[in-house]
Parts: C-alpha cells; structure tokens; sequence
C-alpha cells in the first residue's frame, strides 16, 4: 500500500430547509458498535469513526450485492471498461487522510484507502476532447469533477475507511474521496464514470442551485 490522502410559518420554512440541504444532511444515523477493526489514529494523526456520519443520501442507504456489481467506465474513451468488485480492487490500493467537509457544519477525517480514479481513467484510455467526470450512482445521483483536477490531485475512488470495508450507508463498494470540495461532490455507490467534454453539466444538487465547482474555498452556491 502507498500513502498519497408568524410561528407556524415559520417553523415549516424551517423543515423545508433541512429537507433541502444538499449532499451531507438528515438526521444523525444513531449509536452503532464500532468495527473491532476499525483504526482511530493513523501516523500520529486522530481519526473520526465511522459512524462519526449523518445520514446523507437522497433515498436512503443503498445495499448493492457485489456478485452482480459491474463499474462501468464509458464516454469519451477509447477502450470503454466494466469492471467487477475484484477487478477494481485488483488495481494498486493507495491510501490518504483526506477529512470531509459537509455544508451542513459538519466534518470527519478519515484515512481512506482505494485506487486512484486516473489509473482507471487511463485504462479506458480518454479522448483529448474529455475534460469532465460525471459520476452515477445506485440510487439516482450524479455529480461531476473536472478531469484535470482527478489527474493532478490523486483522487481515490475508495472501498475502505479506517482499515474498514465501506459499510453500506458509508457507499458500498465505492466512494469518490473529493478532497478540497464539499460533500455533495463526494458521491456514493458509484456504478457509472462517465468521461464528457461539457464542465457545466449539471449534476443533482448542481442542477438545484449549489455550486458547480464544490470548492471549500469558494462560494456554495451559483457558479
């Protein structure tokens, strides 16, 4: 392994808020044991757990069986790839401790381990044209980063966390380590890399007003 990184009205506009918010809300997942193997410092470094996370997700957790899972990796490409779980996991692993960022308030850092999203990418071998990254998942979401950005920052597409198998409300088998961007492009249960040339394709909550970019330093919302 390699180390890379009037009152009633009121309380109704309320609700409607935190229904909205985008990419790291909902309500605490509750009180869980934690894995006897899970690790909470790693060179010196505290982690969070685990179960440190709010639910998250637009249709709640996603339960995939691995044994019918394929990763598809199409576009603009030119060898377009299916992998199954084994398959990805055959790759180099690397490992980083990249902490999350929720625009909710809330963050957790956690080691992940996974392979690099560019080893797969230069597998299936990108068009010049491509300059996007748009990325599907198992219930329904999407969003997307900029190809040069996973080139040039080792971004993992991870399956473990603090020396854990990602557990399914965590994005089992597979979750993209965003680091330097807010939650909502952190996207879980990935079954589709899709290399285009549009960066203003807009994904879920993209296309619901927050930012296209998803940089910490920069604005929420708009572009």
């Amino acid at each position: 392994m390699r180390s890379v990184l009037s009152g009633s009205n009121f309380v109704f506009l309320l609700v409607l808020a935190v229904l909205f918010l985008p990419g790291c809300t909902g309500q605490s997942s509750g009180v869980k044991s934690l894995n006897p193997s899970e690790i909470r410092n790693y060179q010196g470094k505290d982690l969070s757990s685990v179960n440190d996370f709010r639910e998250n997700s637009i249709k709640g957790s996603q339960y995939i069986d691995v044994s019918n899972y394929h990763l598809e990796v199409s576009g603009l490409v030119d060898k377009p790839r299916n992998y199954s779980y084994s398959e990805v996991l055959a790759h180099q692993k690397y490992s980083k401790v990249v902490t999350l960022d929720c625009v909710e308030g809330w963050s957790v850092t956690i080691l992940w381990e996974g392979v690099l999203m560019k080893d797969l990418l230069e597998e299936a071998g990108a068009k010049p044209e491509a300059n996007t990254v748009i990325f599907y998942a198992y219930d329904g979401y999407s969003t997307t980063l900029p190809l040069d950005y996973i080139r040039n920052n080792d971004i993992l597409l991870a399956y473990k966390m603090n020396n854990v198998t990602l557990p399914p409300e965590r994005g089992f088998p597979f979750q993209v380590v965003a680091e330097d961007k807010w939650g909502y492009k952190w996207a879980k249960w990935i079954t589709k890399i899709e290399l285009g040339n549009n960066p203003n394709f807009k994904g879920y909550w993209e296309s619901r007003g927050y930012n296209q970019n998803g940089d910490l330093n920069g604005s929420k919302f708009g572009n």
